[in-house]
């Protein structure tokens, strides 16, 4: 066959292969039959070395990426919804994002996050949001916990998340109502045989060291995401270093009576200036947690428990709008072992990505530490409004678009972003 010919066909075909060339789509907003396992299909795509664009402010925060079979067959097994536009359409999209006048923008999503859960091995009588969401949206996490904290093995990942965890070594303060539960006293049997196993006197000194590391983890360039009561307890252990705030049923020793004069506030994260408190058998552990202003001052009942999402310019400031995607900008509160955080006591540089601007609550902040960031999202979860100890766990199945829990999941993506540099 003559060259030109050859030449000619190959042309041909190719042009026949862009015209059909197609992109999925995945909407995010009210179109969409199961947000959170959206985000799955996401880092599903990321796992195969196929980049992600996240279109910020466009139909809730969809995503797009290049067809493939897989790709929608995926979605159909996971009843997710998707569309498959041809690429002119997908080149449309971008241009009207491109448009200065509006307010969205394309984040390239490039490697799925190896994502960690610091959680015990042995059973809590209670779970986890993050691990519920994960599980129920396919993502795969690993679970660490003080062994291998210590031993170092946090850089084996990008995304870490803390929940219930109580950083100051008093257990959740659950002595008073919980001391002769079986659960309670193999929790501080087990808390107590690892501080020993691994150096040191106490489990509060065994908890600090842990906080510690994870400090490094993301100064070292880390995205660190807690919940509930691991949100406060992390940034009280730090400001105690080197003071005794357990008394003698934490401890086996009294708590130093002075020890809210000397707080260092430098060493926190989100909180300054607050005070702990001295009575173990309050349920909260200081005055960052607006549990009981929230109810005495402001009357918030379910009926009336809600927050707010912050908009922001999603091309002058992709971060905190990537942590706000979402087909809902009004959010159901719901309540934790810390519930929410008193606005008085966060720092100033702090990012209050979500708040109850009536009751002076902020539910949902953000910050960066050294090369790495940090979320704080308060409450324990989303659908569960009043969670109580040894009740079951929520069924995802029943909330598949869940605007609560799409906040979870927008900071597990976030870390697969290509960095853009945030302009001034």
């Amino acid at each position: 066959m003559p060259m030109k010919k050859i030449l000619f066909l190959f042309l041909l075909t190719l042009s026949f292969l862009q015209a059909g060339a197609s992109s999925i789509l995945i909407p995010m907003d009210e179109t969409q039959k199961n947000h959170l396992k959206a985000y799955g299909i996401a880092y599903f795509i990321l796992t195969k070395t196929v980049d992600v664009q996240w279109l910020l402010n466009y139909r809730g925060g969809a995503f797009m990426f290049r067809d493939d079979k897989l790709f929608e067959n995926e979605c159909l097994i996971r009843g997710v919804s998707f569309e498959v536009i041809a690429d002119a359409r997908a080149s449309a999209i971008i241009a009207e994002i491109a448009n200065p006048e509006v307010n969205m923008d394309v984040v390239k999503l490039e490697k799925a996050p190896k994502v960690a859960v610091y959680t015990p091995k042995s059973k809590q009588p209670w779970d986890d949001a993050v691990t519920l969401v994960l599980e129920y949206a396919e993502i795969p996490y690993e679970k660490v916990y003080d062994d291998e904290i210590i031993q170092g093995k946090l850089p084996m990942y990008d995304w870490l998340h803390l929940h219930h965890e109580d950083f100051t070594g008093q257990y959740g303060r659950f002595w008073s109502n919980f001391n002769q539960a079986q659960w309670y006293k193999d929790q501080v049997n087990e808390a107590e045989t690892t501080a020993s196993r691994l150096g040191f006197a106490k489990v509060s000194q065994l908890k600090l060291a842990v906080a510690k590391k994870i400090r490094d983890f993301t100064a070292g360039g880390g995205f660190l995401f807690c919940m509930c009561s691991a949100t406060d307890t992390y940034d009280i252990a730090l400001a105690a270093e080197g003071v005794d705030i357990c008394e003698n049923m934490f401890d086996h020793d009294g708590a130093d009576p002075n020890m809210n004069s000397k707080l260092d506030y430098s060493k926190c994260f989100a909180f300054q200036n607050f005070k702990l408190s001295t009575d173990p058998r309050e349920y909260r552990f200081s005055e960052i947690d607006s549990y009981a202003k929230r109810i005495q001052s402001y009357h918030i009942t379910e009926k009336n428990d809600y927050f707010t999402l912050f908009e922001w310019s999603a091309k002058w400031d992709p971060v905190a709008s990537m942590l706000c995607q979402n087909h809902e900008n009004l959010i159901k509160g719901f309540y934790g072992q810390t519930t929410g955080f008193d606005k008085t006591f966060i720092k100033p540089d702090v990012r209050i990505l979500g708040e109850n601007k009536a009751a002076n609550e902020a539910r949902y902040i953000h910050g960066e530490f050294g090369k790495g960031m940090w979320t704080f999202y308060s409450g324990h979860d989303p659908e569960d409004y009043q969670h109580h100890v040894e009740e079951p766990p929520t069924d995802l199945s029943l909330h598949p678009n869940s605007a609560g829990y799409r906040l979870i999941l927008n900071n597990v993506l976030f870390p697969a972003a290509k960095k853009k540099k945030q302009k001034t």
